[in-house]
């Protein structure tokens, strides 16, 4: 059996913006990718190093999912979310969807995908399915995996299957848009806010702007902290600039989407907010070119240089985000078209 829904699959960079893209276009709601990230208050900063891990893990965005809830609410959107421990019953919730002419998205671990060169476990990709034969499944992937793809039902089972950090439970989920929703315009200022509260004051150190200001202490001694550093410290660039972040650890997309705003509402703090992002977005892609020059050629002062950048960054991020976390007190001009 065959069945497969006419849907719009163009350029992306991130795989949960990617998927919501797909099915919000599908009813006719058209957001830039950039808007959709931030509309979900996306941008983050994590310093991970777990004792399981082989290496420290340099993150750029919330935890997965959060970056499909808060744009649901945020529109009045109805997200339905379906998780089970079945695969069977998990095959049949996404089939329903389909046959229903509904494309469906879906978290999983991307490492059993058959079109996924870089064989690395993420039990929290995302991504968007729109059709189905008897050996195949049709997926949206980021513009790096392909765009439109397929795989194989048996490795989209392993996929969905799988259990780790970030994993879900054969998740799936659908996005109803109402028919008459909010502006995205007028919900701009609170996804901006709340996400520089939460960047302004983490819980813990590891977050925000201190997780950057601890990353470049301890960015210096990432020579010492692994026995394969041409292996390891240009993997940590390569998932900082090319693991659909859409480059520069999200920082991209986040300037991108103020830049957006400042078109749409007159503001000198959005405005101050996005010429720091601008200049970030910059410096986290030379933190990782630097990054990477360190494991390729063992030399500890690029660590030295990596760790400046980000304490240079930490600084600029937060001044970035107390610049945004002002729009909660102002009422800006709308600019019209």
């Amino acid at each position: 059996m065959t069945a497969i829904i006419d849907i719009d699959a163009h350029g992306t960079q991130h795989c949960e913006t990617a998927a919501l893209g797909v099915l919000l276009r599908h009813q006719g709601l058209d957001l830039s990718e950039p808007m959709l990230f931030g509309l979900g208050s996306g941008l983050s900063f994590i310093y991970w190093d777990g004792k399981n891990m082989g290496f420290p893990f340099l993150g750029g965005r919330v935890k997965p999912f959060d970056l499909t809830r808060k744009p649901a609410t945020r529109l009045g959107l109805e997200l339905l979310v379906q998780e089970t421990t079945s695969p069977r019953k998990a095959w049949d919730n996404v089939v329903a969807s389909i046959d229903a002419g509904r494309p469906v998205g879906l978290q999983l671990d991307n490492y059993y995908l058959d079109y996924f060169g870089s064989k690395i476990h993420f039990g929290g990709h995302v991504l968007a399915m729109y059709g189905y034969d008897d050996h195949n499944a049709y997926l949206v992937d980021t513009d790096q995996q392909g765009g439109a793809v397929s795989t194989s039902l048996t490795s989209l089972a392993q996929a969905r299957a799988a259990r780790g950090p970030m994993t879900a439970k054969h998740r799936s989920f659908t996005l109803t848009v109402p028919r008459n929703p909010p502006s995205p315009q007028g919900q701009i200022i609170p996804a901006i806010t709340a996400c520089a509260d939460a960047f302004l004051n983490p819980p813990i150190a590891n977050l925000g702007h201190r997780g950057v200001e601890k990353a470049g202490k301890l960015v210096r001694t990432w020579l010492q902290r692994t026995d394969a550093p041409q292996r390891d410290l240009p993997q940590a660039a390569l998932l900082m600039e090319k693991a659909g972040t859409g480059g520069a650890l999200f920082r991209n997309l986040y300037r991108d989407f103020l830049a957006e705003c400042t078109n749409l509402l007159d503001s000198s703090h959005l405005r101050t907010g996005h010429t720091l992002y601008t200049e970030a977005a910059s410096l986290w892609t030379e933190a990782a070119a630097v990054i990477e020059k360190a494991g390729e050629s063992g030399n500890a002062q690029c660590l030295v240089q990596a760790g400046s950048v980000l304490d240079d960054l930490s600084r600029i991020e937060r001044e970035a985000m107390q610049a945004l976390s002002c729009l909660g007190s102002e009422t800006p001009r709308v600019i019209q078209p």
